[in-house]
């Protein structure tokens, strides 16, 4: 595992390999690269914290990369715990093209925890942590946010923490003990996060799903753009 610098990937020595294949990846996705002639001189998304929780492939290099010349400072983690491609996250972290927290064979804790690496920012601005944009697959970064920032008010109001022994679910035990462990360390954190945060784009049915039944609750944080129903998705 390989983790200097701002990084965690499963081997940085896959760099090479990963910027041949991101290459020619750019050639099949002509959008992006028009996009970032088009744009990148006026660099739109300039100081723009942008986290994202997508599956860390070729393809989503090519991404990161496109975010990164519009001015964007980007976090990443992998949506799912066998989804990286190994050489992708080790391009994307040599080159800085982004913090990429991510490989093949995940544990369920480190999940969480790359979940957590990529959504915290260097307390450099004194404007607290987090993104400005979060860019969602699955909706585990808008969970993770919600379910600490409830926490930090119930332990506000009496002091509890959340208990990881609550449920069965083994994945939820692993965001309850990470939320747990930042209420010891920053009881405002999530609160911060949450109140920096601009907007999200979801792109999974189930993680539309519960966008929707936090806004019918209005418990929704912040805003939210539904990609899963974009004519792109299903056109592009």
């Amino acid at each position: 595992m390989a983790s200097m610098g701002d990084y965690r990937v499963a081997d940085i020595s896959l760099a090479d390999f990963g910027r041949k294949e991101i290459e020619i990846a750019q050639i099949e996705m002509p959008g992006l690269m028009q996009s970032i002639e088009e744009f990148g001189p006026s660099q739109p998304l300039k100081n723009a914290r942008i986290v994202g929780s997508l599956h860390m492939t070729i393809q989503t290099a090519v991404l990161i990369e496109t975010l990164k010349a519009l001015g964007g400072d980007i976090r990443w983690c992998s949506c799912n715990i066998f989804s990286t491609q190994d050489h992708a996250a080790a391009a994307i972290a040599r080159d800085g093209s982004a913090a990429v927290f991510a490989w093949k064979g995940e544990t369920l804790e480190e999940y969480w925890e790359c979940t957590l690496n990529a959504v915290t920012w260097p307390e450099d601005d004194g404007k607290g942590d987090g993104p400005d944009i979060i860019v969602d697959d699955g909706g585990d970064v808008t969970l993770l946010i919600h379910e600490g920032y409830k926490a930090e008010q119930k332990f506000a109001l009496d002091g509890t923490l959340p208990d990881p022994a609550s449920t069965d679910n083994a994945e939820f035990k692993c965001v309850l003990g990470l939320i747990r462990r930042t209420l010891q360390t920053d009881p405002t954190k999530w609160t911060k996060i949450a109140k920096r945060c601009k907007g999200v784009s979801e792109e999974t049915t189930t993680g539309v799903h519960r966008l929707y039944q936090m806004e019918k609750a209005n418990a929704l944080l912040f805003p939210a753009i539904n990609v899963n129903d974009s004519v792109t998705k299903s056109k592009f």
